[in-house]
């Protein structure tokens, strides 16, 4: 098998492996093996076929899509929103996350980053891979950050609906005072934004690993960012 070929495959089962999570199938395996052995086989089939990926990247030929010399600095400029997305999504308690449903029975669950979006880690990651998607060109680049880009967008939405389904009122009144897409509650009057609730630590943290990645990202990954 041709690594192209087998970043495609690798890809599918990576995709596979999270959007299984919001089809009926994954309680169909809990039920048959419990919830610690379906969340050992999910991490262990994910973290496979992330190396995988990795591994075919790496060897794919490289294939140009199109050369549009300004989209290579797209990363330059998106890079520090993701990054403090990303810090902000890691940081704050959420009730989206696996095992955090409890939070919903605060009176006021969407608070801080969440006021923004209630996905901000898959934001971040979406953020991260559109820009190198824009940026690389390349088949093997489309491929590869397009299959992060897929399941941070619509992951998040079959998990949303998987949580709607499952939480009812709950989760109804979150959705209602937060939104998918970033700022649109915030727009639509159904939220309003506080930045003293994210503080100053988060954002500086996401801008000083924007300016560590900038240092070491050809020792890293093998290429210049600008």
């Amino acid at each position: 098998m041709n690594p192209f070929t087998q970043l495609v495959v690798a890809s599918v089962v990576f995709l596979a492996t999270h959007f299984v999570s919001s089809t009926p199938l994954r309680a169909r395996i809990v039920a048959a093996a419990g919830e610690k052995a379906y969340l050992g086989l999910y991490s262990v089939v994910a973290a496979a076929a992330l190396g995988w990926m990795i591994y075919a990247y790496y060897r794919a030929p490289f294939a140009s899509l199109w050369y549009v010399p300004w989209l290579r600095y797209a990363p330059l400029v998106i890079m520090p929103f993701a990054l403090i997305l990303i810090v902000c999504g890691l940081s704050t308690r959420n009730p989206t996350m696996v095992g955090q449903e409890r939070l919903l029975e605060s009176q006021e669950a969407a608070r801080g980053i969440l006021r923004v979006t209630r996905h901000p880690l898959m934001w971040g990651v979406a953020l991260w891979a559109a820009s190198h998607v824009l940026a690389r060109g390349d088949a093997a680049g489309v491929l590869l950050f397009g299959t992060f880009l897929v399941l941070a967008l619509c992951g998040t939405a079959l998990s949303d609906r998987r949580k709607a389904r499952a939480l009812g009122e709950r989760w109804q009144r979150f959705a209602a005072v937060t939104s998918h897409v970033p700022f649109a509650a915030v727009a639509a009057g159904r939220q309003s934004f506080a930045p003293a609730e994210l503080g100053w630590a988060r954002p500086a943290l996401g801008i000083a690993l924007y300016i560590a990645l900038l240092l070491l990202h050809p020792a890293i990954f093998g290429a210049r960012p600008y």
